[in-house]
């Protein structure tokens, strides 16, 4: 009888991998990977040779169910030998089919061993700047928008620090939706962690909504998110994070100078900062009538 290895690799630099990760690779008779293109990139660079097989599943509202003969041919490999579990990167089972392996290995009673490293979620929050004592993981938000705002609008009042993914292509239709149900609080946007351009975008919400308003969000996304507020009596508190003048001024220029034009630019910041388009267009562009 095998043991299942849950195999954190790297989610960006390959100098992220540990020696343990390797040699379990190594060991192994299988590893099950969620996308076999990637895995098989990071054990040529490391000279692995171990067989792998494909693991993987598309996020449903359930989770991410995996096909059921896949999960069968990985528990009949798993009783005769090691099986490694890789995701596409960072540490398996947090949003992705591992979770449901783990179950049936565990109620077959195979033995269970987690391999840690490198991980977007903790990376993202102790560079966040934000609070790191509790926090809340809501993985991937939904897709439609309606089931994001009903998840966000379920966690509105929560104090502990928030952590989602989100796709580049959806990062600004969930920053519009966390300002609807959260409010302007205070946010780090992390992108592309450990890469070669690696960012991270430490502010407001709605600071975060001018930014990707004149750039196009490019690459992997963590969206780490402050807390509700308390007061001294324990009560929820409402964030403070009004635009001023200066702010809503600097925000016009910085999108123009990126190339917006100056009414889609005043549309754009009056949306973000709740103000009405002419006055935003008066304060930014004072000399024109």
């Amino acid at each position: 009888m095998g043991t299942l290895y849950l195999v954190a690799t790297p989610i960006g630099n390959l100098e992220d991998i540990t020696l343990r990760a390797l040699r379990v690779l190594k060991d192994a008779a299988l590893i099950a990977a969620e996308d076999t293109r990637t895995a098989r990139k990071l054990l040529t660079h490391f000279q692995i040779a171990t067989p792998v097989t494909a693991y993987f599943a598309r996020q449903s509202g359930h989770g991410y169910p995996a096909p059921a003969p896949k999960l069968e041919a990985i528990l009949r490999a798993l009783a005769r030998a090691d099986v490694a579990v890789i995701s596409e990167a960072g540490t398996p089972g947090l949003s992705d089919p591992g979770y449901e392996l783990v179950r049936a290995a565990l109620a077959r009673g195979f033995r269970v061993v987690p391999i840690p490293g490198a991980s977007a979620l903790t990376a993202a929050l102790i560079a966040s700047g934000l609070p790191t004592d509790q926090f809340v993981y809501l993985g991937f938000l939904p897709r439609q928008k309606n089931a994001r705002r009903k998840l966000l609008q379920s966690v509105a009042d929560e104090p502990r620090t928030l952590i989602a993914y989100e796709a580049p292509h959806r990062v600004r239709a969930s920053l519009d939706d966390i300002a609807e149900t959260l409010g302007n609080r205070a946010l780090c946007v992390a992108r592309e962690l450990t890469k070669v351009y690696e960012e991270f975008l430490r502010g407001s919400v709605n600071d975060a909504r001018t930014h990707f308003a004149a750039h196009v969000p490019r690459g992997e996304f963590t969206l780490v998110i402050k807390g509700k507020l308390k007061d001294e009596r324990g009560e929820v508190k409402e964030e403070s994070g009004d635009w001023d003048d200066a702010r809503v001024i600097a925000a016009v220029r910085e999108l123009m100078a990126a190339g917006v034009a100056r009414t889609e630019a005043a549309k754009r910041v009056a949306r973000a900062s709740g103000r009405a388009r002419r006055e935003v267009y008066r304060l930014a562009m004072p000399n024109e009538k």
